[in-house]
């Protein structure tokens, strides 16, 4: 595969929308399919190669990471939604019962798994499944929006199917922890999530001392933000811990869950990133599949819950950067796209791809200040994990 490729295959299936949790739920799967709507207005649609429609996923691949016993209550909750099953976080307020549930999460596993098949295969460098990123689920239970964890599928198909070092990386404003806790004790999997302090949000978990099982040290990552981290100190926290673990780790290919929570108008936590910022983001997990993974890169959507103005513009962006086809921030949303949104949404969509930031990574080597608390979760970070990976954790200038 050429270090240059950026050959993508684009996964979607008009059913991904049956997963759906009901009226006022955030996790509409209307965010999705604003965000291909706006994807096939720039055209991208006509630059990768578009894979379906997906069928669900067969038990025995949703087994490779779910208990059985939990795959059976899944297909019990589907058939009945009048009968809740809480231990297994099915029938809860995150997770509401809704018919068919097991096939429609399923399908969504099927896509991830579509989407890893294409990149392992060697079919396409790049693989984006906007519909899935589903990382809160667990092996037993479901969790925070999550029935079965996709990702945790694809990545355990790789491993089946020959990879040695997977590394997956979380962007989402929540701590990826459905797939830490699957991979907890197996080093072939590198799993780093860069999220809101567990201190002020769901799951609670994503501390940096969570750094894997007594059989895989170091193989987990957490860099944990303060509330109201806007677009410089997260992308310094970024660029600060994960392209160094990324070299040493030497990943065969990078799995990456893009949700985009992390928005300063979504309303489910409290980081302030813009678009901008979200974007220079999904430019360097793609730069580092490059550098860093044979140019492999599987990517899924995940959060964000601001679903006209954020997650269609956010993930257009995604999809053309993996394509290698960046869209000008400046470039005005194509009004096919805006008057589709007048008419179904009943509201103004944006106008443009930006929200007129214009963020930087401020170098680690400018200085460090302790005092500061993106600095600090970047240094906890480190500290946690660098020195079991033959890394440095103090920074020059410390």
């Amino acid at each position: 595969m050429s270090p240059a490729d950026h050959s993508t295959s684009l996964i979607w299936d008009e059913d991904l929308a049956e997963y759906d949790f009901g009226p006022g739920h955030p996790l509409a799967p209307i965010r999705v399919q604003l965000a291909m709507r706006l994807v096939r207005a720039f055209g991208l649609d006509h630059r990768a190669t578009m894979v379906g429609p997906i069928e669900p996923l067969a038990d025995a691949a949703i087994e490779l990471v779910h208990e059985p016993a939990y795959v059976q209550a899944v297909k019990a909750a589907g058939a009945d939604p009048a009968i809740a099953n809480p231990e297994r976080g099915l029938g809860t307020s995150d997770d509401p019962l809704f018919p068919d549930m097991h096939r429609a999460s399923a399908r969504v596993c099927g896509a991830t798994l579509a989407a890893a098949q294409a990149v392992w295969s060697g079919r396409s460098a790049h693989a984006v499944n906007l519909a899935g990123g589903l990382h809160h689920g667990m092996r037993d239970r479901a969790a925070g929006f999550c029935i079965y964890n996709d990702l945790a599928v694809a990545i355990a198909w790789m491993l089946d199917n020959g990879a040695e070092r997977v590394a997956y990386v979380d962007l989402d404003v929540h701590h990826g922890d459905g797939v830490q806790s699957i991979f907890w004790n197996d080093p072939r999997v590198l799993t780093i999530s860069i999220h809101e302090s567990p201190q002020t949000l769901f799951p609670g978990t994503g501390f940096p001392s969570e750094i894997g099982g007594p059989g895989a040290v170091g193989s987990a990552v957490n860099i944990a933000l303060p509330a109201g981290t806007g677009d410089q100190g997260w992308l310094r926290a970024l660029h600060g811990v994960v392209p160094e673990l990324l070299e040493a780790f030497a990943p065969e290919v990078i799995v990456a869950q893009n949700g985009v929570d992390s928005h300063a108008e979504d309303p489910l936590a409290h980081l302030a990133l813009s678009v901008d910022g979200q974007r220079m983001g999904f430019t360097a997990v793609h730069t580092w599949a490059h550098a860093f993974a044979q140019g492999r890169l599987v990517a899924t959507g995940g959060g964000g819950y601001e679903w006209v103005d954020v997650v269609p513009r956010a993930w257009t962006h995604l999809v053309a950067e993996v394509l290698g086809a960046p869209i000008d921030p400046t470039t005005e949303v194509p009004e096919e796209y805006r008057l589709f949104v007048q008419e179904s949404m009943g509201r103004s969509g944006p106008s443009r791809m930006t929200d007129g930031q214009t963020p930087w990574p401020r170098a680690l080597e400018q200085g460090w200040d302790p005092g500061d608390p993106v600095d600090a979760a970047i240094r906890a970070a480190r500290d946690a994990v660098y020195p079991h990976h033959g890394l440095d954790p103090d920074p020059e200038g410390w």
